[in-house]
């Protein structure tokens, strides 16, 4: 073939490229080529690229493969012994399902790396007791860590053989077996030698603990970004710098390489706090709240990543999705770097298992001190919108997020919002009714079963509760037993136990006012419980995880059968805060529901797309600004198919009645200067004017009340059907993405803040929700 100056074939088109690789033996079937593929494809898309071809030999049938497992829409033809391959550029369903398969493989493989690993060095730990790294050291090690544990300092002496009872080095090229995880616990100053000694001894990952990064300034800024490049230079993951550490409760590592003093209880809850302060408060209050010895409410990972310079929130969700030690997921985020992947990973995470969320610092409108992410302009509620459309669970506190991560640990999710009310209290029972009605449930008439209840009335009172088919939840309440009070909890707490057992489908909840007896006795009767129980129903939504969205390809991971687990009643000390827990877990059960049927992206042939581009590219040329007048936004409109009502400019009166004539009446009146435009209350708007003494009348009306043509600017436009005015604006932020926003017209929406968000591309269910779930919705 001839080849032009620019080194493509003379006849291929603008917007074709060959494509091939070459990847050395000892690479090859890693996936590089098709991670290659993957990137190559981004760029050439950039840069107008939208198809390439590739000639291969029949016999290499593992490139042929690294093309067709693509996902792309390809051609295949086969001449003078060569097979080629052409393949449009533009995703597909099934590209895009490849891409965010390996991406999540990948992902979930690093931080595997770092929270199962064989071996552990502590660098930095200090001969005297005291100190971060000694302490770390400490904690690893009494937690019983199933791997190999060093001591790094090289500041030991050369005869110091082990330290606390565990080996002792200067270095870690001292250590002759292979290290998976350092805990960098040193000054900064120290940090770039520990790296390179690290990475030269093929340590995977580092937990580093230090501080004096980002979150002291510019200088530590660039610290931060040092540091990440000098990691990846190795291949090596960081959780941190600055961070609180990370713990692996499983039995096969018990691992606890953080600051926190005592191992949690194994659980299936995964915790993830990018403030150390904050997640060892979640680690404290999930300790008060679960009691007993089975940790059902305990955690299975948990991971504090400080200043998140590489190791984010995004990754840990990448890893929970198929691990099958955590059922449910808890984070506290402080600022999310990428909003825009971690709502694709929350969707795919909250499909297979509940992903509660509560943000921090959410009124500053930026990202903590040390978190070098971009900041997102949405408002806070636009944000929360955005996040519930992914299927979050999101909370405004950590005593609510505790709340949430109890009853969705161990209890099925409700099918719907019916809620039955029982117990021994008549005011507590309204407390109760009340609190249901405020959160959108809808609550049957409380049972009183008066105060001298015994517990074998409790055990009738939820049994027939639970056999209810108008039932989809029940919360009991309970104030406290006259006389032995253990007592009376445990035989309570063992006949809630049993009457729930024998319904396992149907979440079951606790209001008690003396929280402590009654809650530890629920523990201990589930820890005493035998440990088979009957299997959850066919209508049980727990046992039916749905397809996640982005892997239409795929079947959801695997989750850990909970059956033959002792089921734990959570307890409450208000019943706001029980039905709050509920409430959101039915939201979370319905969106789940829906989910399954994500719907479509409707696809319309009136789109010019490309008479678009012409439009904007034209517009650009002319350095004018970016603001559209109305003629070039109508024109601008029409290529998308939305047709607007035709207006034309009106500078005098007799140019406005020309104007009507022309367009037909009836006719309205609007001043189109910025200060007016949309304010009807403001009297720039007239409408339903149909004839022309009407026109001139309202002209004249205009020109007293706002001043001169010139200045308002006016046009005449034809009249549209009656109908309900709205809004509807698109957006780009910088941090999430194109974002469509839906409301009525007018200021009163405005001040309530009466909005709807849903991120782009919009499926036509998201349409449909976003016009219903608007509070002024018919």
């Amino acid at each position: 073939d001839r080849i032009g100056a620019d080194g493509m074939p003379a006849s291929a088109p603008a917007d074709e490229a060959e494509v091939a690789f070459l990847v050395q033996d000892a690479h090859q079937g890693r996936g590089v080529a098709s991670a290659l593929l993957e990137h190559i494809a981004a760029v050439a898309r950039e840069r107008d690229i939208r198809r390439f071809a590739a000639e291969v030999l029949p016999a290499n049938s593992k490139m042929i493969k690294v093309f067709t497992d693509a996902g792309y829409t390809q051609k295949r033809s086969f001449e003078d012994g060569v097979v080629r391959l052409e393949f449009d550029l533009e995703p597909t369903d099934r590209s895009l399902a490849v891409q965010y398969a390996r991406e999540q493989r990948a992902e979930a493989r690093s931080v595997r790396r770092l929270l199962a690993p064989g071996s552990v060095a502590v660098i930095g730990v200090g001969r005297t007791p005291g100190g971060v790294g000694r302490g770390v050291l400490g904690n690893i090690r009494d937690a019983g860590f199933t791997g190999r544990l060093y001591a790094v300092n090289k500041a030991f002496p050369q005869d110091l053989k082990e330290i606390d009872g565990v080996p002792a080095q200067r270095s870690v090229r001292e250590i002759e077996e292979q290290v998976d995880l350092a805990v960098v616990a040193v000054p900064a100053a120290y940090v770039p030698e520990v790296v390179a000694e690290c990475g030269e001894h093929g340590v995977q990952g580092l937990v580093v603990l230090s501080a004096g990064y980002a979150e002291s300034g510019p200088d530590g800024r660039e610290r931060q970004r040092e540091l990440v490049r000098h990691a990846r230079a190795y291949g090596m993951r960081i959780i941190g710098p600055n961070a609180f550490g990370i713990i692996n409760t499983s039995a096969s590592v018990r691992l606890n390489a953080s600051l926190a003093p005592e191992m949690p209880r194994p659980g299936r809850i995964g915790l993830f706090a990018q403030s150390g302060a904050i997640g060892i408060a979640l680690l404290s209050r999930l300790h008060r709240r679960g009691g007993g010895v089975t940790g059902v409410t305990g955690v299975s990972t948990f991971v504090s990543s400080g200043n998140r310079a590489d190791v984010s929130g995004n990754d840990v969700l990448q890893y929970w999705y198929d691990d099958p030690d955590t059922d449910v997921v808890l984070m506290y985020l402080e600022s999310i770097g990428n909003p825009r992947k971690f709502t694709r990973l929350a969707r795919r995470t909250a499909a297979a298992k509940p992903l509660v969320v509560v943000q921090g610092a959410r009124h500053g409108g930026a990202a903590p001190q040390g978190h070098t992410v971009r900041v997102t302009r949405l408002p806070h509620a636009t944000v929360s919108a955005l996040l519930r459309q992914a299927g979050v669970i999101r909370v405004d506190t950590i005593t609510e997020l505790v709340d949430a991560g109890l009853l969705l640990a161990r209890q099925p999710l409700p099918t719907g919002p019916r809620v039955a009310i029982l117990g021994n209290s008549e005011s507590l029972g309204l407390l109760t009714y009340d609190a249901c009605l405020a959160e959108g449930l809808r609550p049957l008439p409380p049972l009183d079963l008066t105060t001298g209840a015994s517990a074998a009335d409790f055990h009738e009172a939820l049994s027939r509760a639970l056999a209810d088919e108008t039932c989809d939840a029940v919360v009991v309440t309970a104030i406290p037993a006259i006389g032995d009070a253990s007592t009376g909890d445990a035989e309570l707490a063992e006949a809630l136990r049993t009457a729930a057992e024998r319904v396992p489908g149907k979440p079951v909840l606790v209001v008690h006012v003396e929280l402590g007896g009654l809650a530890e006795a629920l523990s201990a009767a589930a820890s005493t419980a035998p440990q088979a129980r009957p299997k959850p129903s066919a209508t049980a939504t727990r046992a039916h995880p749905i397809r996640p969205l982005d892997f239409p390809a795929e079947a959801p991971p695997e989750q850990s059968d909970t059956s033959e687990s002792p089921r734990l009643i959570p307890a409450y000390p208000a019943a706001e805060r029980a039905v709050r827990a509920l409430a959101e877990a039915v939201n979370y059960s319905q969106w789940r529901r829906e989910a399954a049927e994500p719907g479509k992206v409707p696809e319309y042939e009136d789109i010019d797309e490309k008479g678009a581009a012409r439009l904007i590219d034209g517009l650009l040329a002319r350095g004018q600004g970016l603001t559209l007048g109305p003629d070039e936004t109508c024109d601008l409109l029409g290529k998308y198919g939305i047709q607007v009502h035709r207006a034309l400019h009106a500078p005098s009166p007799d140019a406005a009645a020309d104007a009507a004539r022309t367009l037909g009446y009836p006719v309205a009146l609007k001043a189109t200067a910025p200060h007016l435009r949309h304010r009807a209350d403001l009297g720039g708007v007239r409408l339903d004017l149909t004839d022309e003494e009407q026109l001139r009348r309202a002209y004249a009306e205009l020109n007293e009340l706002f001043g001169r043509p010139e200045e308002l600017r006016p046009v005449v436009q034809s009249m549209a059907p009656r109908g309900v005015d709205t809004v509807v604006r698109a957006v780009i932020d910088p941090a999430a993405g194109a974002v469509l926003s839906f409301g009525l017209a007018g200021a009163a929406s405005q001040l309530l803040g009466d909005t709807a968000h849903r991120l782009i591309p919009v499926t036509d269910r998201d349409a449909t929700s976003i016009v219903r779930s608007i509070r002024t919705a018919p």
